[in-house]
């Protein structure tokens, strides 16, 4: 049964940008998504409110896997923050933890960004280890 109603689909048409982009300076798409909701099932990450803070085993997290998290957040630049996705309408994570994982993701190899676009191409290897990092 047909309702007459078309399907919008939001977000970008490709479905590489979907799958993972640079958002402003930081990982979008579902493997952002996927990256937030991690965090947050591992209670890395609280959100109070419109504010999400990173927990003390949080901290710990990155520098485990070599990341390094700047120690000066301001309140022009917090730590961390939610940005809402737009493709998949969910939160994903921004600022300075956010610029930390798309730089730990490019510098590792696990993923490219491909030429002229924002489209962030993870190899098999790298597909495996992301999902091991941030399992759910």
């Amino acid at each position: 049964m047909h309702s007459g109603m078309t399907r919008v689909r939001t977000g970008p048409k490709k479905p590489a940008l979907r799958k993972a982009r640079v958002c402003y300076n930081h990982l979008a798409g579902e493997y952002g998504v996927k990256a937030y909701d991690s965090l947050l099932a591992r209670a890395f990450l609280v959100e109070d409110g419109e504010q999400i803070h990173l927990t003390e085993d949080g901290r710990s997290f990155p520098s485990e896997l070599g990341v390094m998290l700047p120690d000066n957040e301001t309140r022009s630049r917090p730590l961390c923050k939610s940005c809402l996705d737009w493709s998949a309408r969910r939160s994903h994570l921004a600022e300075l933890a956010g610029t930390s994982l798309l730089s730990f993701v490019l510098e590792q190899g696990l993923a490219r960004r491909v030429d002229r676009s924002r489209i962030i191409e993870f190899s098999k290897s790298g597909d495996s280890r992301f999902h091991a990092i941030f399992s759910l």
